[in-house]
């Protein structure tokens, strides 16, 4: 399919709330598509339509690199404990930020075939979750840091 535009941290895109999708059509697949390609070509576990500068209640998540996830008006039902951990943002390129979030979720959603699905996730998926969902709502994650922003460090393969 094709690599969109990741929309980057002050466009107004990003603050507003997604619209809910009321049916699948050609364009909102070939919209899903376009997701998933640019947020494997961007190296990221998950993005959100309005990344891509499209008003819509749609995520996408892979953490494993095998199976994504597809959200279509995605919304959390159950959530319980804690985690801290840094997290990092498409849409937020070059920093990371110390973020406390649930440990467990439990999430129901759409998927491409406009079915309900129930999926729960711990640790980096429920995570990734409600990174993903917060950006329907106009949110990014830099309004949870505790503490000040920080240069992401790239991995260096050299010893």
């Amino acid at each position: 399919m094709a690599i969109r535009n990741i929309r980057e941290m002050g466009e107004e895109v990003l603050s507003k709330k997604c619209k809910l999708v009321t049916e699948m059509t050609p364009r909102t697949k070939e919209l899903i598509e376009d997701m998933l390609d640019t947020m494997y070509e961007s190296n990221g576990v998950g993005l959100a339509a309005p990344q891509v500068g499209v008003l819509k209640r749609i995520v996408v998540i892979d953490v494993t690199g095998e199976d994504p996830y597809i959200f279509i008006n995605p919304r959390i039902v159950e959530s319980s404990g804690e985690q801290t951990g840094m997290e990092a943002c498409l849409s937020v390129p070059g920093k990371t930020g110390q973020v406390t979030r649930p440990n467990y979720v439990k999430a129901v959603a759409l998927d491409v075939n406009m079915r309900e699905f129930e999926v729960e996730g711990t640790e980096l998926l429920a995570r990734a979750i409600c990174h993903e969902l917060d950006h329907l709502e106009g949110h990014l994650y830099v309004e949870k840091v505790e503490g000040p922003l920080q240069d992401a460090v790239e991995e260096d393969d050299e010893e």
